[in-house]
């Protein structure tokens, strides 16, 4: 792992997705979520998936100029047509949808069809909370996680992310895969040659499996209740706007040419329309302070809030640069689009 200005990493990758043939200003939202995963030490939905992003663009099925459309289904509903766009562009639009409708509304819920994967979702639920709303936004993904009790693949990792903004840039934050964890997580530990848990993913067989390579599909988390919040996700995200769901979603590798119909629903709520907004606000931070002052367990140094974690790579990584794998950065430093790594390939395959 190299670390690299924050600064840098940026420019690079969005060097890299506009040679595929993004433009600019896409790019650079792009590079924005990517680089804010890196940096918090999520490197599964970082600066890694940039050669994928950038095959899917060249070969026609990212949209570059996509013409988002919103309909407003009701005073506190819409839907956001992101047209094949690329989905951290088509996400960010509609959470600021979501954040004007909450405004007038005091809720709101957006639903977002015909995205492509769009990254890590603390990037849009904290981009309501940093203007004092609560969020709480989920995606469908590929079917690449076996229900529970199950030996094939049936749901996504279908992740749930929250946020409540406590005083002054004080939040909490919850950011999760339904799985035990994301395949990205995965494909990091093939990439360093790495064994996984034996309770992350199952082999062929749906036996349990360390070996990252032999990786067939993944586990939910907590078993039922796991695969119970994957349900969940796939209900709200994908049947409630009219989309492939379950086992019929798109897979993210199979066609890079064809865009995909993927979902996501963001919910955004307005303190204000509830209680008192300042009030709220304090307590969120009371009980992040609380948190941190608790008694920690036997060979645990302190208790951190949801979501402290991230905030102090966070930090560490704007003062020493943002830790990125030697060869990713080796490909966003070459001239290289792509190397057809991805088309076509089945996603758990070497």
């Amino acid at each position: 792992m190299t670390r690299i200005a924050v600064e840098k990493l940026t420019a690079l990758i969005v060097r890299k997705l506009v040679l595929a043939g993004l433009s600019a200003e896409h790019a650079g939202m792009v590079a924005a979520s990517l680089v804010h995963a890196d940096a918090r030490g999520v490197h599964s939905h970082g600066a890694l998936r940039v050669e994928y992003y950038a095959e899917r663009i060249s070969k026609g099925g990212t949209n570059p100029a996509p013409r988002f459309m919103v309909e407003r289904r009701a005073p506190a509903a819409a839907v956001f047509d992101g047209d094949n766009g690329a989905g951290h562009v088509a996400a960010f639009e509609a959470m600021e949808v979501a954040i004007e409708i909450a405004r007038e509304q005091g809720v709101a819920a957006v639903g977002v069809r015909r995205i492509g994967h769009s990254g890590a979702l603390s990037f849009f639920v904290e981009q309501a909370a940093r203007q004092g709303l609560v969020a709480l936004s989920m995606c469908q993904s590929d079917p690449m996680a076996v229900p529970y009790g199950g030996a094939e693949p049936y749901y996504g990792t279908n992740p749930i992310a929250f946020a409540a903004p406590g005083e002054g840039d004080d939040r909490m934050m919850l950011d999760m895969a339904t799985t035990v964890q994301a395949w990205g997580k995965a494909l990091n530990a093939r990439m360093r040659g790495e064994a996984i848990p034996p309770d992350w993913a199952v082999d062929a067989s749906g036996a349990p499996t360390t070996d990252a390579d032999a990786v067939r599909a993944l586990l939910p988390i907590a078993g039922p209740k796991g695969y119970g919040l994957m349900m969940m996700v796939d209900v709200l995200a994908g049947m409630l706007l009219g989309l492939p769901f379950g086992k019929h979603v798109s897979s993210m590798y199979h066609d890079l040419s064809a865009g995909r119909e993927l979902g996501q629903l963001h919910l955004v709520i307005d303190p204000a329309a509830f209680t008192d907004a300042r009030a709220f606000r304090s307590r969120v931070s009371q009980a992040m302070r609380e948190l941190s002052a608790s008694t920690p367990a036997a060979g645990v140094e302190r208790v951190l809030y949801p979501g402290e974690d991230c905030v102090l790579r966070e930090r560490e990584s704007k003062r020493l640069g943002v830790e990125v794998d030697d060869a990713v950065l080796a490909y966003l430093e070459s001239e290289v689009i792509h190397r057809n790594a991805y088309a076509g390939k089945d996603p758990f395959a070497r």
